[in-house]
């Protein structure tokens, strides 16, 4: 399950409630498209505004929606015990993997981080996804913590940040030679997971393949038959990639899930508001570039 496409739908809210109804046709359109697997409760699955219970059905949902396609689970939060928790929770919904974020208010040291990785790699038979995103978290991970953690059982991608342009093949170099052979290397950032595939990495982590996976599907199998062809070109993922930039300059200046849950309100996926107070998606002048970057990449039609 960590090659390919790995579709991160939005986990919608109606009021204050999770919207299931909404969350299973995003998933159902996942499954659709053939995504490889299908990841909920991750950033733009707004784990960490969820209450376990939330999160318990989120995942159930998501499961039984995904027909068999395995479903990849968030389970970060701010303490181990609540983390453990939510790993109970997410095998007995029938997730097929983790994913961890070390969530933290106050910032977290190396070894903190390693411990909270020792512990759910001893909790749970499922695989782990080790979920590296120093905007969120506030944690880097450098690349020998990384060869560390994923020498423990079941620890099975690393889910690493964008690269700057250009520079993705470097950082997947260095990332394998840190790490054993058997671990997946995923991009988040979608602005740079053409990149990325054509250099050599295993799995997207899509934020617009939650909304979009016709489109992000696309995108890796372009990437996959130009590497096979072509070692080290994969132009017409590239060029697949760039129709969508009116959408990348603003998944990079607003955030990829503020305009993933403006997208899915304007074409209707959602009901709005989506998003969980405080956070609002973008409204007036900021909604209408939404609107307009959506037809200039061809995803409003």
């Amino acid at each position: 399950m960590f090659n390919g496409l790995c579709a991160f739908p939005l986990t919608p809210l109606a009021g204050d409630s999770v919207d299931e109804a909404a969350l299973v046709r995003l998933v159902g359109r996942c499954v659709d498209a053939g995504a490889d697997s299908i990841g909920v409760l991750g950033s733009t699955g707004i784990y960490t505004y969820l209450l376990r219970e939330e999160r318990r059905r989120v995942v159930q949902a998501a499961v039984e929606a995904a027909q068999g396609t395995p479903v990849v689970a968030g389970v970060g939060a701010m303490r181990t015990r609540d983390v453990l928790g939510c790993v109970e929770d997410s095998q007995t919904a029938g997730a097929s993997a983790l994913l961890l974020a070390p969530v933290s208010y106050q910032r977290l040291t190396e070894e903190e981080v390693y411990g909270l990785y020792c512990e759910v790699s001893a909790a749970s038979d499922l695989p782990i996804a080790v979920y590296d995103n120093p905007a969120t978290t506030g944690f880097t991970f450098t690349d020998e913590l990384h060869g560390r953690i994923a020498e423990l059982p079941g620890i099975a991608s690393i889910k690493f940040p964008p690269p700057a342009a250009g520079q993705a093949a470097d950082r997947i170099a260095r990332l394998r030679a840190a790490v054993p052979g058997g671990v997946s290397l995923g991009v988040s950032g979608d602005w740079a997971a053409a990149e990325a595939l054509v250099a050599g990495c295993d799995v997207w982590y899509s934020v617009v393949g939650g909304l979009f996976p016709k489109t992000a599907r696309v995108i890796v199998d372009l990437a996959r038959a130009s590497e096979a062809a072509r070692p080290g070109k994969g132009d017409l993922a590239l060029e697949a990639s760039a129709a969508l930039e009116p959408v990348w300059v603003l998944f990079r200046e607003y955030g990829s899930l503020r305009v993933a849950a403006t997208m899915a309100e304007v074409l209707g996926f959602v009901e709005a508001p989506c998003l969980p107070r405080p956070l609002k998606s973008l409204a007036g002048q900021d909604r209408i570039r939404v609107e307009e970057a959506l037809q200039l990449s061809g995803l409003g039609a």
